[in-house]
Protein backbone atom coordinates (compact mmCIF):
# COMPACT_ATOMS: atom_id res chain seq x y z
CA UNK A 1 0.00 0.00 0.00
CA UNK A 2 1.21 3.38 -0.59
CA UNK A 3 0.86 6.69 1.39
CA UNK A 4 0.84 9.69 -0.79
CA UNK A 5 0.57 13.00 0.89
CA UNK A 6 1.01 16.88 0.63
CA UNK A 7 1.08 19.25 3.06
CA UNK A 8 1.65 23.34 4.28
CA UNK A 9 4.49 23.76 7.12
CA UNK A 10 4.96 26.59 9.38
CA UNK A 11 8.35 27.82 9.41
CA UNK A 12 9.94 30.25 11.83
CA UNK A 13 12.38 33.09 10.63
CA UNK A 14 15.23 31.48 11.71
CA UNK A 15 14.03 28.07 9.58
CA UNK A 16 12.73 26.45 12.35
CA UNK A 17 9.66 23.93 11.07
CA UNK A 18 6.66 24.71 14.20
CA UNK A 19 4.02 22.58 12.16
CA UNK A 20 2.69 20.57 9.16
CA UNK A 21 -0.70 20.69 8.14
CA UNK A 22 -1.65 17.87 5.48
CA UNK A 23 -5.04 18.69 3.67
CA UNK A 24 -4.03 15.69 1.10
CA UNK A 25 -3.63 12.16 1.67
CA UNK A 26 -3.98 8.81 -0.41
CA UNK A 27 -4.06 5.74 1.97
CA UNK A 28 -4.17 2.91 -0.84
CA UNK A 29 -7.75 3.31 -1.95
CA UNK A 30 -8.64 6.20 1.08
CA UNK A 31 -8.33 9.41 -0.29
CA UNK A 32 -8.65 13.46 1.48
CA UNK A 33 -8.17 15.50 -1.34
CA UNK A 34 -7.99 19.14 -0.10
CA UNK A 35 -6.28 21.36 -2.91
CA UNK A 36 -3.00 23.22 -2.21
CA UNK A 37 -2.81 26.63 -3.86
CA UNK A 38 0.64 27.46 -4.71
CA UNK A 39 2.22 29.68 -1.91
CA UNK A 40 4.29 33.04 -2.35
CA UNK A 41 5.41 33.03 1.54
CA UNK A 42 8.74 32.27 3.00
CA UNK A 43 6.83 31.57 6.42
CA UNK A 44 5.50 28.47 4.96
CA UNK A 45 6.78 25.60 2.91
CA UNK A 46 5.13 22.75 0.50
CA UNK A 47 6.05 19.43 2.19
CA UNK A 48 4.99 16.37 -0.01
CA UNK A 49 5.68 12.67 0.78
CA UNK A 50 5.39 9.06 -0.10
CA UNK A 51 5.18 6.57 1.95
CA UNK A 52 4.55 2.42 2.47
CA UNK A 53 3.07 0.23 5.26
CA UNK A 54 6.86 0.14 6.70
CA UNK A 55 7.13 3.67 7.42
CA UNK A 56 3.80 3.35 9.82
CA UNK A 57 6.15 0.71 11.71
CA UNK A 58 9.33 3.03 11.71
CA UNK A 59 9.99 5.67 15.03
CA UNK A 60 9.08 8.94 14.14
CA UNK A 61 12.44 10.72 12.95
CA UNK A 62 11.18 13.90 12.55
CA UNK A 63 8.36 16.70 12.62
CA UNK A 64 7.09 15.40 9.28
CA UNK A 65 6.84 11.99 10.52
CA UNK A 66 5.14 12.86 13.76
CA UNK A 67 2.43 15.39 12.11
CA UNK A 68 1.57 13.25 9.36
CA UNK A 69 0.77 10.45 11.99
CA UNK A 70 -0.96 12.28 13.91
CA UNK A 71 -2.90 13.66 11.17
CA UNK A 72 -3.52 9.59 10.03
CA UNK A 73 -5.49 9.00 13.81
CA UNK A 74 -7.60 12.04 13.03
CA UNK A 75 -8.52 11.48 9.62
CA UNK A 76 -9.80 7.58 10.76
CA UNK A 77 -7.22 5.88 8.23
CA UNK A 78 -5.58 4.04 11.35
CA UNK A 79 -7.10 2.57 14.53
CA UNK A 80 -5.13 4.02 17.91
CA UNK A 81 -2.34 1.92 19.13
CA UNK A 82 -2.13 0.71 15.50
CA UNK A 83 1.16 3.39 14.73
CA UNK A 84 4.99 3.34 15.78
CA UNK A 85 4.92 6.99 17.81
CA UNK A 86 8.26 6.45 19.42
CA UNK A 87 10.20 9.63 19.18
CA UNK A 88 7.02 11.71 18.71
CA UNK A 89 7.80 13.85 21.81
CA UNK A 90 11.69 14.30 20.79
CA UNK A 91 10.72 16.04 17.39
CA UNK A 92 7.95 18.24 17.68
CA UNK A 93 8.92 21.41 18.97
CA UNK A 94 7.49 23.38 21.67
CA UNK A 95 5.07 26.03 20.36
CA UNK A 96 3.14 29.10 21.61
CA UNK A 97 -0.33 28.38 19.59
CA UNK A 98 -2.07 31.44 18.49
CA UNK A 99 -5.01 33.24 16.46
CA UNK A 100 -2.47 33.84 14.31
CA UNK A 101 -0.97 30.34 13.71
CA UNK A 102 2.15 28.80 15.51
CA UNK A 103 4.65 31.05 16.42
CA UNK A 104 8.33 30.15 18.08
CA UNK A 105 9.16 30.73 21.64
CA UNK A 106 12.07 33.06 20.30
CA UNK A 107 9.84 35.18 18.44
CA UNK A 108 6.59 35.67 20.76
CA UNK A 109 7.99 38.28 22.34
CA UNK A 110 8.50 40.44 19.44
CA UNK A 111 5.57 39.50 17.90
CA UNK A 112 3.50 40.61 21.16
CA UNK A 113 5.17 44.01 21.56
CA UNK A 114 4.40 44.00 17.75
CA UNK A 115 0.70 43.67 18.25
CA UNK A 116 0.25 46.10 20.76
CA UNK A 117 1.93 48.95 18.69
CA UNK A 118 -0.28 47.94 15.49
CA UNK A 119 -3.31 47.55 17.88
CA UNK A 120 -3.38 43.81 15.73
CA UNK A 121 -4.49 41.94 19.06
CA UNK A 122 -2.30 38.81 19.10
CA UNK A 123 -4.04 36.48 21.66
CA UNK A 124 -2.35 32.91 22.80
CA UNK A 125 -4.07 29.75 23.57
CA UNK A 126 -1.45 27.82 24.87
CA UNK A 127 2.02 27.01 25.02
CA UNK A 128 2.32 23.07 24.24
CA UNK A 129 3.81 20.83 21.34
CA UNK A 130 0.30 19.63 20.46
CA UNK A 131 -2.01 21.79 18.67
CA UNK A 132 -5.97 21.19 18.75
CA UNK A 133 -7.36 19.05 16.55
CA UNK A 134 -9.59 21.39 14.72
CA UNK A 135 -7.19 23.73 13.71
CA UNK A 136 -6.22 20.52 11.57
CA UNK A 137 -9.24 18.70 10.73
CA UNK A 138 -12.48 18.82 11.79
CA UNK A 139 -14.43 15.75 12.38
CA UNK A 140 -17.67 14.84 10.99
CA UNK A 141 -20.94 14.35 12.98
CA UNK A 142 -18.97 15.34 16.38
CA UNK A 143 -20.19 17.77 18.84
CA UNK A 144 -16.74 19.41 20.91
CA UNK A 145 -18.29 21.93 23.04
CA UNK A 146 -14.03 22.99 24.32
CA UNK A 147 -11.68 22.54 20.82
CA UNK A 148 -8.96 22.95 22.92
CA UNK A 149 -9.35 19.85 24.99
CA UNK A 150 -9.24 17.64 21.80
CA UNK A 151 -5.59 17.33 20.65
CA UNK A 152 -4.40 16.15 17.02
CA UNK A 153 -4.22 12.66 16.87
CA UNK A 154 -7.25 11.91 18.85
CA UNK A 155 -9.37 9.59 16.93
CA UNK A 156 -13.13 10.78 17.32
CA UNK A 157 -15.86 7.98 15.64
CA UNK A 158 -19.64 9.76 14.25
CA UNK A 159 -21.38 10.34 16.94
CA UNK A 160 -19.32 10.99 19.75
CA UNK A 161 -20.05 14.63 21.76
CA UNK A 162 -17.23 16.16 23.88
CA UNK A 163 -18.90 18.18 26.51
CA UNK A 164 -16.90 21.34 27.75
CA UNK A 165 -15.04 19.00 30.91
CA UNK A 166 -14.43 16.22 28.47
CA UNK A 167 -10.89 15.87 27.25
CA UNK A 168 -9.04 13.47 24.46
CA UNK A 169 -5.33 12.70 24.27
CA UNK A 170 -3.33 11.88 20.71
CA UNK A 171 -3.91 7.85 19.96
CA UNK A 172 -6.62 7.46 21.72
CA UNK A 173 -10.65 8.35 21.24
CA UNK A 174 -13.84 6.66 20.25
CA UNK A 175 -14.70 3.29 18.25
CA UNK A 176 -18.62 4.37 18.08
CA UNK A 177 -21.37 7.08 19.75
CA UNK A 178 -20.02 8.13 23.06
CA UNK A 179 -20.93 10.60 25.40
CA UNK A 180 -17.34 11.85 26.78
CA UNK A 181 -17.67 13.97 29.85
CA UNK A 182 -14.43 12.79 31.54
CA UNK A 183 -10.80 12.02 30.15
CA UNK A 184 -9.61 9.89 27.82
CA UNK A 185 -5.89 9.42 27.81
CA UNK A 186 -3.25 8.33 25.14
CA UNK A 187 -3.69 5.08 24.15
CA UNK A 188 -7.09 4.62 25.70
CA UNK A 189 -10.21 3.58 23.43
CA UNK A 190 -13.85 3.49 24.24
CA UNK A 191 -16.50 1.94 23.00
CA UNK A 192 -19.96 2.54 21.11
CA UNK A 193 -22.84 3.77 23.16
CA UNK A 194 -20.07 4.12 26.20
CA UNK A 195 -20.57 7.60 28.60
CA UNK A 196 -17.70 9.08 30.59
CA UNK A 197 -19.18 11.03 33.21
CA UNK A 198 -18.01 14.18 34.32
CA UNK A 199 -14.68 14.31 36.10
CA UNK A 200 -14.32 10.42 34.87
CA UNK A 201 -10.68 9.54 34.52
CA UNK A 202 -8.83 6.39 32.65
CA UNK A 203 -5.16 5.90 33.02
CA UNK A 204 -3.15 6.46 30.49
CA UNK A 205 0.33 5.50 29.28
CA UNK A 206 2.25 9.02 29.44
CA UNK A 207 3.27 9.03 32.98
CA UNK A 208 3.04 7.14 36.16
CA UNK A 209 4.75 4.05 34.72
CA UNK A 210 1.85 2.49 33.46
CA UNK A 211 2.71 0.74 30.39
CA UNK A 212 -0.68 -1.10 29.86
CA UNK A 213 -3.20 0.04 27.22
CA UNK A 214 -6.44 0.52 28.84
CA UNK A 215 -9.87 0.06 27.00
CA UNK A 216 -13.53 0.34 27.70
CA UNK A 217 -16.06 -2.02 25.83
CA UNK A 218 -19.36 -1.02 24.48
CA UNK A 219 -22.68 -0.02 26.77
CA UNK A 220 -20.31 1.31 29.55
CA UNK A 221 -20.98 3.93 32.36
CA UNK A 222 -18.13 5.60 34.29
CA UNK A 223 -20.36 7.35 36.84
CA UNK A 224 -19.01 10.93 37.92
CA UNK A 225 -15.56 11.55 39.20
CA UNK A 226 -14.81 7.83 38.53
CA UNK A 227 -11.77 6.17 37.57
CA UNK A 228 -10.21 2.95 36.02
CA UNK A 229 -6.54 1.58 35.57
CA UNK A 230 -7.65 -1.46 34.03
CA UNK A 231 -9.88 -2.07 30.81
CA UNK A 232 -13.16 -2.85 30.97
CA UNK A 233 -15.12 -5.36 28.63
CA UNK A 234 -19.09 -4.76 27.55
CA UNK A 235 -22.06 -3.81 29.48
CA UNK A 236 -19.93 -2.18 32.50
CA UNK A 237 -21.09 0.35 35.27
CA UNK A 238 -18.26 2.19 37.40
CA UNK A 239 -19.80 4.10 40.00
CA UNK A 240 -20.00 7.33 41.08
CA UNK A 241 -16.30 8.63 43.17
CA UNK A 242 -15.14 4.99 42.72
CA UNK A 243 -11.30 4.95 41.15
CA UNK A 244 -10.26 1.57 40.04
CA UNK A 245 -6.49 0.88 39.89
CA UNK A 246 -4.62 -2.46 38.70
CA UNK A 247 -3.78 -2.80 42.67
CA UNK A 248 -7.46 -2.00 44.03
CA UNK A 249 -8.65 -5.10 45.92
CA UNK A 250 -12.01 -6.23 45.12
CA UNK A 251 -14.83 -8.32 46.60
CA UNK A 252 -16.41 -10.14 43.56
CA UNK A 253 -19.79 -11.78 44.33
CA UNK A 254 -21.41 -14.29 42.62
CA UNK A 255 -24.97 -15.48 44.10
CA UNK A 256 -23.56 -16.58 47.59
CA UNK A 257 -19.76 -16.69 47.49
CA UNK A 258 -17.38 -14.06 47.04
CA UNK A 259 -13.98 -13.71 46.45
CA UNK A 260 -10.95 -10.99 47.16
CA UNK A 261 -8.94 -10.39 44.23
CA UNK A 262 -6.44 -7.84 42.97
CA UNK A 263 -8.64 -5.71 40.16
CA UNK A 264 -5.77 -6.45 37.28
CA UNK A 265 -7.38 -10.28 37.42
CA UNK A 266 -10.07 -9.45 35.65
CA UNK A 267 -8.71 -6.21 33.25
CA UNK A 268 -11.23 -6.18 30.52
CA UNK A 269 -14.34 -8.42 32.52
CA UNK A 270 -17.68 -8.08 31.02
CA UNK A 271 -21.12 -7.29 32.39
CA UNK A 272 -20.00 -6.05 35.87
CA UNK A 273 -20.95 -3.49 38.16
CA UNK A 274 -18.61 -2.13 40.31
CA UNK A 275 -19.33 -0.09 43.91
CA UNK A 276 -17.77 0.53 47.09
CA UNK A 277 -20.54 -0.71 50.00
CA UNK A 278 -20.83 2.85 51.96
CA UNK A 279 -20.58 0.73 55.27
CA UNK A 280 -17.75 -1.24 54.96
CA UNK A 281 -15.59 0.42 51.92
CA UNK A 282 -14.92 -2.38 50.30
CA UNK A 283 -15.02 -1.96 46.41
CA UNK A 284 -17.89 -5.13 45.03
CA UNK A 285 -17.95 -6.48 41.90
CA UNK A 286 -21.20 -8.01 40.76
CA UNK A 287 -23.27 -8.80 37.98
CA UNK A 288 -24.40 -5.92 35.93
CA UNK A 289 -28.00 -6.35 35.63
CA UNK A 290 -28.52 -2.35 33.97
CA UNK A 291 -26.95 -1.85 30.45
CA UNK A 292 -25.94 1.55 29.92
CA UNK A 293 -27.67 3.37 26.67
CA UNK A 294 -27.20 6.54 25.31
CA UNK A 295 -29.92 9.12 24.58
CA UNK A 296 -29.82 8.74 20.45
CA UNK A 297 -31.37 12.41 19.98
CA UNK A 298 -28.29 13.44 21.51
CA UNK A 299 -25.71 11.45 19.65
CA UNK A 300 -27.17 12.38 15.89
CA UNK A 301 -24.74 15.18 15.44
CA UNK A 302 -25.89 16.20 11.80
Amino acid sequence: MKIITKGIANISSKGEMLDVFFPYVEFGEEKITGEITNINDNSMKIVEISWTEKDLERPIENIIDAYLKLHLLSYKLVLPNSLNLDGLFLNIPNVVWTNQGPISLDEIDERLIASKINKNELYIRSIDKFPCLTDYIVPQKVRIADSSRVRLGAYLSEGTTIMHEGFVNFNAGTLGKAMIEGRISAGVVIGANTDLGGGSSTMGTLSGGNNTKISIGDNCLLGANSGIGISLGDNCTVEAGLYITAGTKITILDGKESKLIKASEISGIENTLFFRDSTTGKVIAKQNKKISKLNKELHNND
